[in-house]
Formats: structure tokens, sequence, C-alpha cells
């Protein structure tokens, strides 16, 4: 009990955390962040974009997933309050790894973007 009781605290802490990380101003929304997550998953895919990983992904996939199916590792019906803390971890390992992923994820799309600019000249093609 007394481990499920400071995993779950622990969970509340990187959770306020992340929020207080993604409410700081001058970070970007929420609308800038799950605009985010498809270049975040094909760049990652495809190699270009190394702050995370494939399996790290999946495991998200494969968390919302146990979110949201019906079937569940402690059911809510027989044990409703741990039923429902399981999840609520669940959700905000969810929440603190997107959160987290993205705000790096556009902080290398910024570094990245800047540097292709410092290559570009301007002007006009001399033949």
């Amino acid at each position: 009990m007394t481990a499920t009781k400071s995993l779950r605290w622990g969970a509340l802490r990187s959770l306020a955390t992340a929020i207080r990380t993604a409410t700081r101003p001058g970070t970007p929304g929420v609308g800038t962040r799950l605009t985010a997550l498809p270049r975040l998953v094909w760049a990652t895919f495809r190699g270009e974009y190394a702050g995370t990983s494939r399996a790290r992904l999946l495991a998200i996939v494969g968390a919302l997933v146990y979110v949201v199916s019906p079937i569940d590792l402690i059911p809510e019906l027989f044990l409703p309050f741990v039923g429902l803390a399981d999840d609520a971890v669940v959700i905000s390992w969810i929440a603190v790894a997107l959160i987290n992923d993205t705000e790096s994820f556009l902080s290398w799309e910024r570094e990245r973007d800047l540097t292709v600019h410092e290559d570009v000249v301007v002007g006009d093609v001399i033949r």
C-alpha cells in the first residue's frame, strides 16, 4: 500500500511540474503542442528527431488505449478508489510525457529552423 501511495504522490508531483512548465509565460500553448504531435511522430519515426524514441511513443499510445479500454488492470467496479487511482496515474504519466516531449520537440524545431536559415542567402541567381 505504501508503494502505491508513493507512486501516486510521485505521479502528482510530476504532473504538477509538467503543468508549471507548460503554463510558463512564453511557452507554447495547448493548440501548438497538439499540432506538433504529428510532426513529432513523423520526425521520430524517420530518424530525424532523437529527443524521444519509437518505443516511448508506442508506450504513450498503449497507455491511451489502456485508459479508454473497457478492460482494466484494477476494475473500478470492485475497487472503485484503487481502480480510479491506477487510471489517474496512467493519465498523469501521459500528460507529463506529452508536455515534456512536445516542449523538447518544439525547441528542437526552433533550433533546427534557425540553423537552416543561417545558410540561406537572399538574392538572385546570376548565370
